[in-house]
Formats: structure tokens, sequence, C-alpha cells
């Protein structure tokens, strides 16, 4: 691992580079010196080829005359076999050819057999055409590189033959491989003194440098009273003198960066509003204490955690905090051990940086449940009983107005009047008693009087309640038990209300005719589940999820000429809610509706105590 890290610094590099730019050079005068003793040593030793291989075509000539000279001219033959063997070059065979290509002499004795024989090497063609400047490089049987030559031998004006020089090139590459050996072994030498010339020149540049490191480390374990060495006043030393300045400039800022910590932080702590600060990321940095209680996060910060899914910001909201733009909105969050949420007003701030951008954003976030619930309940309450007592208000007025202008003296028409003046009166107190029965609902004072009620019993008892409208309207009416269910431990005068609503709204909106069933029976989840299904006009898809809603109507002046108040479902609901059961309607248009509530049996309510 050391010598892996020696390669890492600074000095290995310099050392590196350094020999790399010698070996580069040398590498490149080395290729070009090498390549241009290669051209000229092969180009002399063509040339002397040629001016040998014309020097023979030139002597040979007159030795040929088509009328005199055959390769069967024993004397002729001898003359040219000795004027080939006088014209000596080493490692070089020389062929004389006569005007058809056959050899008539060669200057090596192993190849004495050939002679007779035609040369259709592709020089010799060419010279025998009269082209004059023929070569090629060939390898021999030998496997050895050779230059061959071919001149064309003219007498007369006409072409009688080819002088062919086949000469190997040992030597050559041997003088080229002497040349490189001692090019390489001076290169050698050169980056070994490169080396030891680089080690010394990256030491006096490295060694200040590593006493600036360690001076640097120190300095950021927090001990800035080290101070750098200056050495010299070249560019490290003026490096050192810039790193001592800093120092003391750092020194100073955090110490004042500490003091302005301590501030903040006891600001946020004793703060009263939760506070929430960002990255220009939109990752949460920061949060205080109060912040912390109120999103429910008890633990350390989550790390890496947005601001959007801490707050449970929507896409919009998401979209206008990445833009930038101060804004303040409403959040609802639900903690994990608390079924109501909170309401929190929630304050955005980017924090702009001076050349420009987004540098993060303080979120400060205001409880504001209570009054947000307090002012609802307020807006709710005036709206709703101010539109359910206008009318019968409104209708006790005129028909006393009616009364005092003169209708009171008809006997008739004042009693019917009269009459419906009491009706309105009654509606009122009706409504009156539900909206305190709810608030005592909602404020948890209407205590339970649990009991063992017997199942089959409670419900033959709100069938038999209502017996007179059943048999005025000709409806048929059923209870059912299943079986296992007998008693079950409630309120019995809460749920007989419940079931009063349910089979009263059954009655008035089911024709004549028409069927009520109400029946008991144990649910997938072991409760307690109670329904009430009628044959009536049914309620519209679009109403049924706000049908347990306070003052909801369908049809509301349907429901105001059958007495409603509109409360009956969500006195039921409170009531179903306050037991530990839930409520649920399914119905269908014209073809009815089904009620159905769930309670706990005796065993799970033993099961729980």
């Amino acid at each position: 691992m050391k010598r892996l890290s020696f390669f890492r610094t600074i000095q290995a590099k310099l050392i590196i580079i350094y020999v790399l730019l010698i070996l580069i050079a040398m590498q490149l005068i080395g290729v070009y010196f090498v390549s241009s003793m290669k051209n000229s040593l092969t180009e002399n030793f063509t040339k002397d080829l040629k001016a040998r291989a014309e020097m023979l075509s030139i002597l040979t000539a007159d030795k040929f005359s088509s009328d005199t000279t055959t390769s069967d001219d024993e004397s002729s033959v001898d003359s040219l076999r000795g004027m080939v063997n006088n014209l000596y070059i080493n490692g070089a065979e020389i062929q004389v050819l006569d005007a058809s290509g056959k050899i008539i002499t060669t200057s090596v004795p192993s190849q004495n057999d050939y002679v007779g024989q035609r040369n259709t090497q592709t020089v010799v063609s060419r010279a025998l055409q009269g082209i004059s400047d023929n070569e090629e490089y060939i390898i021999g049987d030998d496997n050895v590189r050779k230059k061959v030559v071919a001149k064309p031998v003219v007498s007369g004006g006409k072409i009688v033959g080819a002088i062919y020089i086949a000469a190997d090139m040992k030597d050559l590459y041997a003088t080229m491989s002497r040349i490189n050996s001692v090019f390489i072994s001076g290169l050698l030498l050169a980056l070994a003194l490169t080396a030891v010339l680089g080690v010394i020149l990256a030491h006096t540049i490295t060694q200040p440098i590593k006493e600036m490191t360690r001076h640097a480390t120190a300095v950021a374990e927090g001990r800035f009273n080290r101070k750098m060495p200056v050495f010299g006043n070249d560019e490290i030393g003026q490096l050192s003198q810039a790193f001592n300045y800093m120092t003391g400039r750092l020194r100073d800022a955090l110490s004042q960066n500490e003091e302005e910590k301590e501030k903040l932080a006891s600001i946020l702590t004793n703060m009263s509003d939760g506070v929430v600060a960002t990255d220009e990321r939109g990752i949460v940095i920061l949060m205080n204490r109060r912040a912390a209680l109120m999103l429910g996060e008890e633990g350390p910060l989550p790390e890496g955690a947005p601001l959007e899914v801490l707050l449970g910001l929507d896409a919009e909201q998401a979209g206008a905090l990445s833009g930038g733009s101060a804004q303040s909105s409403l959040l609802r969050l639900t903690h994990h051990d608390h079924e109501d949420p909170n309401i929190v007003r929630v304050t955005f701030t980017p924090i702009h940086r001076r050349e420009g951008g987004i540098a993060g954003t303080i979120a400060v976030l205001q409880d504001v449940t209570d009054q947000e619930n307090l002012e609802e309940s307020r807006r709710e309450f005036v709206a709703n009983v101010s539109h359910e007592l206008r009318t019968p208000l409104t209708t006790i007025k005129s028909y006393a107005e009616a009364l005092d202008d003169g209708a009171l003296d008809d006997p008739q028409l004042a009693a019917r009047f009269v009459g419906v003046i009491r009706n309105e009166t009654e509606r009122m107190i009706r409504l009156v008693t539900d909206l305190l029965h709810l608030s005592r609902l909602d404020s948890k004072e209407a205590r339970l009087r649990m009991q063992h009620t017997d199942i089959s019993e409670m419900l033959e008892d709100v069938a038999d309640r209502f017996s007179f409208q059943i048999r005025q309207k000709r409806i048929d009416i059923s209870t059912r038990v299943r079986r296992g269910i007998t008693n079950a431990w409630l309120d019995r005068d809460q749920i007989d209300q419940v079931l009063g609503n349910l089979v009263s709204n059954a009655l008035k909106y089911t024709p004549e005719g028409g069927t009520i069933e109400l029946e008991a029976s144990r649910n997938e989840e072991g409760m307690l589940a109670i329904s009430v299904r009628d044959s009536g006009i049914g309620i519209p898809k679009k109403d049924i999820e706000r049908i347990f809603e306070r003052f909801y109507r369908v049809d509301k002046a349907r429901s105001r000429n059958m007495g409603g108040t509109g409360l009956g479902l969500s006195i039921a609901r409170e009531i179903v809610k306050a037991h530990g059961g839930s409520i649920s309607l399914q119905s269908e248009l014209d073809q009815g509706s089904k009620v159905t509530f769930t309670l706990p049996l005796d065993e799970q309510r033993r099961g729980q105590a």
C-alpha cells in the first residue's frame, strides 16, 4: 500500500512526467534517426547493385550476337562465367539470361543445375521487355530477405538478354542492429540520469508542499495557532504567507460564527412556533423542537428528508416552493398516534443568494388547530341552524300575520292556521332537541348506559313501534336474527334511537305495498352487524358519500314536508361510533336502500376490557 501511495504523490508524478518527456523525445529522435539510417543504407545498397548490374550489362552486351552466341557455345559461356565471377558481390547471386529468359551462367556453383532453365520472376520479365528500372524484395529459400535487381542487355538496338542479381541483406540488417543497440544503451543511460535529476528536482518542490499539508491538517483539526514557515520569496513562499493570513481570518470568522450559532440555537429552542430550514435542493437541514412535536418527529432528523415529503405537500404546493416564491398555506398533519389531524399554518420564505438563486427555504409552522376547529364549528353551526330555522320561523310569521289580518275571525281557517303553526313549532323543537343531542355526543358528555340486550327482542320492539304506520302503507316488515346471535353489550336506548331513525326513513321513502327487512348477523370481523333494508326509491350514487353529513338531504323539499330535520343519520353515526362500531349505506336508485351498522359483541367487549 505504501508503494501505491507513493505513486499518488506529486513527487512521483513529477518524476514520471519528467522521465516520460525525455523518453518520448528520445524515442522520437531515435525513430527518426533509425528510419533515416535504414533508408540511407538501403538506398546505397540498391544503388550499388544497380551500378554493378549496369556495368555487367554493358560488358556482356558485346558478347551476345544473335548469329554467333547461343547457350551451347562453350567459349562464350566460359567468357561470361569469368566476367560474373570477377564481379564478386558478397552474399549475392548473379545470373546472365538470354533473350528467352534462360539462365546462361550463374555466380553460385550450387545453382548450376538451374542453367538452361527459364527465370520467370517479374523483374526478369520486365527487363526482357526493355524496362531498365526493375527491383524488388524477396524472401529466399534460406529465409533471408534479399534485394533483387534486373537489367536488360541491349546489343545492336535489340534486347539480347538480361542481368539478374539477388543480394541478401544480412550485413545491412546486422549493421542496423548494432546501431539500434548503441542507441538503446544511450537511451537507458539518459533515462537513469534523468530519473536521478527528476528526484532531486521533485524533492525541492514537494518538500515545502508536504510541510504546508501538515500545517493545513493541524488547522483543520482546530489548531489555529500554527503558522506555516515561509520558504523563500517564490510562488511557494507567497502561498505560505497567504495560508498564514487565511488561518488568522478563519480563526476570527469561526469565533464569530460560534457566537451567532449559540444565539440562534437559543432563539430556536425557546420559540413557540416551529421552524424548519432546507438547503437549495429542498432537503431538511434544521428543525427545532417545536416543529418536531408538531410533525411527530421525536427521533433524530431523518437524513435526506425532502421538505415536501416531511410536510406532505401536494404537487402544486411543491412546485410553488421550488419556484422560490414566498407563500402561506394551511396543512392538515396526521400523527401516527392521533386520529384527528392537526391544522398547521406554514409560511415559506426563500433564502436568496447575493449572486442570485435560491440558497434554501425557511418554513415557520404555527399550530392553529383549535382556532380553525372553533371557526369551522361556528360557521357550520350558524349556517345550518340559520338555514333550518328560517323556514319554520318564516311559516309561523306568515300564518301569524294572516291570523292578525282577519283570518282569526274565520273559525275553520283559524284552526287550520293554528295547526300549521303548531306543526312548525314542534318541528323546531325536534330540531333543537337533535342539535342538543349531537352537541352532547360531540363533547363526549352523552354517557353510554351499557347493558346486556337481547337482539331479537330489540328488533321486534322496533317493528312493533311502527306497526300503525306500517299498516297504513300496507308495508310488509320482517325481522331475522342469524344463528349464533343472542345478546350484545350496548346502550339499549341509544341503539333504539338509531334503529328508529333508520326504520322511520325506510317508511318515509318506501311506497305502499313495499317491504322492510331488519336483520342481525355476524360479519367477517366477528362483530354484530344490524341492517335495515327497504324497497323504496333509493338514493343517487352522487349523494351516498354525503348522506351522513349533518343537515344533508337528497330531496330537501320532500324531507321537510315529511318532518325530517336532516340530523337523523348524523345522530345515528355518532351513536354507533361511540359504541366502537361503524355505519354504511348501500343503495340503488328505484331499487331500495340498505343501511348496515356494526357493534362489538359481548365477548369482544370482554376481550377489550
